[in-house]
């Protein structure tokens, strides 16, 4: 009896660890699939990042073109207007100083003006507003609405000498 029962508690053992061993393969078999899956999808996942970083690559390139275009514009005008300052400063120097010598030459001629009309007794200019040394406002008449006395020049034979003055 002994016999028969150690037979049939082995045959059990072994069809136990069959089962194990069946079980054990199915398992690994299992975790195989899963491992070959979990490297598919982590191959799939390192493709996406990579095609992902390539296209974050392309788009900083072309931005890098268009700035790059952007600032080659904006040189250009700058050396542009860089340039037509200088010129703007030039001509601003010749108007000032024509602007100087114009003044000059009317301050010369007021000074002339008002040694006529004292000389000749007819009304001087009134109100002179002065600006910078530019005449703005002038009055040339005197009370009868004669302008800059133009009847007593006509009135007299001799030229009025204005160095005398």
């Amino acid at each position: 009896m002994s016999s028969g029962s150690s037979f049939g508690s082995s045959q059990w053992t072994q069809r136990s660890r069959s089962a194990e061993d069946d079980v054990d393969l199915d398992l690994q078999a299992e975790m195989e699939k899963r491992r070959k899956r979990r490297k598919e999808s982590n191959r799939e996942s390192a493709r996406r990042s990579r095609l992902r970083k390539q296209q974050h690559h392309d788009d900083l390139t072309s931005q890098v073109d268009q700035l790059k275009g952007q600032n080659k514009q904006l040189n250009m005008a700058l050396s542009t207007t860089s340039q037509n300052l200088v010129a703007v400063q030039a001509q601003n120097s010749v108007l000032q100083t024509q602007r100087m010598e114009l003044a000059s030459r009317l301050g010369a001629l007021t000074e002339i003006l008002w040694c006529i009309s004292s000389s000749t007794g007819t009304a001087a200019p009134t109100n002179p507003a002065m600006a910078d040394g530019i005449t703005t406002t002038w009055s040339w008449s005197d009370a009868s609405g004669d302008i800059l006395g133009a009847s007593a020049w006509n009135q007299q034979q001799q030229p009025i000498d204005a160095y005398r003055c």
